[in-house]
């Protein structure tokens, strides 16, 4: 048994317990060290037997009484007291029917007093009785008056009640001297303060039964008694301390105290004697509140770290062993998380469920607090160098991952916390979803003005702009690597798809049309560009293959010879991207060339037809309908 003061002791309730158990076996054990042939309620009245032959005839004077008292012979006062109560008696006894005397009132009144006071006396006698010096024979007279007032009056109950109480108020101040630290002077003031207090009970009680028991008959209850006095005392006295209580860490060693060490039901002879359960109640609702009070403000805590020591900073994010960019926030809120759950699991499963609850609700606040600071936060380095924005887009991804990862973690919980895991998997997806979003609104706005010197004159005579594009295209292609799928394969085909849209856009808005053959220069052109574009697109992982054909079909309708040669290919285009419309089409053969002739208003009735026959098939994919 661990007996450290700066442990919590934890199993005094269960020692109380076990020391209750164990009264018989002790009881036993004392009796047989006081005699091997007698009862130990036998001993007990024969040694302290009052007989009429130790009355006095005549009793002493009050103020003798009360002298004895004061002077702890009790015995002396009480044979007094019993004289002067047969005193009494027999001139009540003689005087008539009705009658009167003022002395005998007053000799009542006298003898009323004193008995409050030697039952004062008793009290103090038995109050102090754990303490180390006991007096075993002011005991002996203790226990020599009470049976005698056992024998002769019915107010038995009466004398066990101011026992009872004076062993109560002893343990009260037995308790009081252990050493109690406020909490600004040692943050384990309650650990400490536990420890000696479970010691503190442990050795009175083994005191009580080493030295108390072999001086109070069996029906006195004595050691059941003490041991009841010292759990209500004891939870009294924890319900003081836990007005000064307020780190969830003392909420635990408080309950860990309580808990770990207490069955429930502690029963004596006399009945049941149970822990308060609405204060053992208020004591776990207000560790449950502390740790979600620590959690939100842990929470509090990241967004703040990641401004002072990343953003303003500006800390390059880590990088995982496979190459992924990471912050390690997502772990500290899993293990926050777990850490919590558990330790309040450990006092109260409910508690522990209502938790991770909490917790799954709380980072909903969290992550849009998080996007705010980090938009706030982070907004100047766009305008700043090529570093700053290279940073600035390093910061999205590894958000985009460290929200994917804890999406991921909290899956554990979705068996008990269904409702709130499926909200976080929506906040995380929409969170990863607009920082992606950002990321490519910046990726539009950084390849737009090359975008749109494409197909007109300066395109056909230089590369010049096409390069611009390939070269962000690639520089995102390395950074969609340290991206965690899903986010970064979504990201990679939103980057394809737009590439391809705009690229094919700028044909409909007839910048530009081919003359003097310039059409099979340009088809040559695009031809090249698109190859280029596909390999740069497979090589990122793009999954989106059904726009590989579309660059195929239009070079070839924008290098062929003659118009009639293009309806052959209109049946593939039209029957791959059904939503191409008439406009588009004409802006099409505009670009290829811009004059009017019988040829190009064939083509473009045999568009028609084709048009009316896959007007009901509903297609897999949506691509012109797109465009502006």
């Amino acid at each position: 048994m661990d007996k450290s003061p700066t442990t919590p002791a934890g199993g005094i309730f269960r020692r109380l317990s076990n020391f209750r158990k164990s009264a018989p076996r002790i009881r036993r054990r004392m009796s047989k060290k006081l005699s091997s042939s007698f009862d130990k309620e036998q001993e007990i009245t024969e040694i302290f037997q009052i007989k009429e032959t130790h009355i006095p005839s005549k009793p002493c004077s009050v103020l003798q009484i009360r002298e004895y008292i004061k002077t702890d012979e009790l015995k002396k006062a009480y044979v007094n007291l019993l004289s002067l109560r047969l005193d009494i008696e027999q001139k009540r006894g003689a005087l008539e029917e009705g009658a009167s005397d003022v002395d005998l009132v007053n000799k009542e009144t006298d003898i009323s007093m004193l008995f409050d006071t030697l039952k004062n006396k008793i009290a103090d006698i038995v109050r102090s009785s754990t303490l180390p010096s006991i007096n075993k024979e002011l005991l002996g007279q203790v226990v020599t008056i009470v049976l005698e007032e056992k024998k002769k009056s019915e107010m038995m109950m009466g004398w066990m009640e101011m026992l009872r109480n004076a062993v109560r108020d002893g343990v009260r101040d037995s308790l009081k001297k252990v050493p109690l630290d406020k909490p600004e002077q040692n943050t384990s003031w309650l650990a400490v303060h536990l420890g000696l207090l479970g010691k503190a009970i442990e050795d009175d009680l083994k005191r009580v039964t080493s030295e108390l028991l072999s001086s109070y008959p069996k029906d006195f209850n004595v050691f059941e008694t003490y041991v009841s006095c010292y759990h209500e005392v004891a939870e009294e006295h924890l319900k003081e301390i836990l007005e000064k209580v307020t780190d969830a860490k003392d909420y635990k060693t408080l309950l860990d105290f309580i808990i770990r060490s207490c069955p429930g039901d502690l029963r004596t002879d006399q009945g049941a004697v149970t822990l308060d359960q609405d204060f053992l109640k208020k004591i776990k609702s207000a560790y449950c509140d502390r740790l979600m009070e620590n959690f939100k403000a842990e929470l509090e805590n990241i967004i703040n770290l990641e401004r002072d020591k990343v953003w303003k900073m500006k800390k390059t994010p880590n990088t995982t062993d496979e190459g992924f960019l990471t912050s390690q926030f997502n772990m500290e809120i899993c293990q926050m998380t777990a850490s919590y759950a558990q330790q309040l699991k450990e006092i109260d499963e409910d508690h522990g469920k209502m938790f991770v609850r909490f917790s799954l609700e709380e980072i909903h606040e969290f992550h849009k607090r998080f996007e705010e600071e980090f938009r706030e936060h982070t907004r100047s380095l766009l305008t700043s160098d090529l570093l700053d924005l290279y940073l600035w887009v390093n910061y999205h991804i590894t958000y985009i991952n460290t929200f994917l990862l804890l999406k991921e973690q909290m899956q554990c919980y979705r068996e008990s916390c269904l409702t709130q895991v499926v909200q976080l998997e929506k906040d995380m997806d929409e969170v990863t979803q607009r920082l992606r979003q950002t990321l490519m609104e910046h990726f539009k706005t950084d390849i737009k003005p090359y975008i749109n010197g494409m197909m007109t004159k300066k395109w056909i005579k230089t590369d010049e702009d096409f390069t611009e594009v390939t070269s962000r295209i690639e520089s995102y292609s390395g950074l969609c690597k340290s991206m965690r799928k899903p986010a970064s394969q979504s990201f990679v085909n939103d980057v394809h798809y737009y590439v391809i849209k705009e690229y094919v856009s700028q044909l409909m808005k007839k910048k530009f049309s081919c003359k003097n053959s310039k059409n099979e220069e340009a088809a040559d052109k695009m031809r090249t560009q698109w190859k280029e574009l596909r390999k740069l697109f497979e090589e990122m992982g793009s999954s989106l293959d059904w726009l590989y054909p579309l660059g195929n079909y239009l070079s070839d309708i924008i290098g062929m010879e003659n118009e009639k040669s293009i309806k052959d290919i209109l049946h593939p285009l039209v029957s791959d991207y059904p939503d191409i419309s008439k406009k588009q089409m004409s802006a099409v053969l505009y670009f290829r060339d811009n004059g009017f002739s019988l040829e190009r208003h064939q083509v473009i009735n045999q568009f028609n037809l084709l048009k009316r026959d896959t007007a009901n098939i509903i297609h897999e994919h949506s691509f012109f309908i797109d465009m502006k």
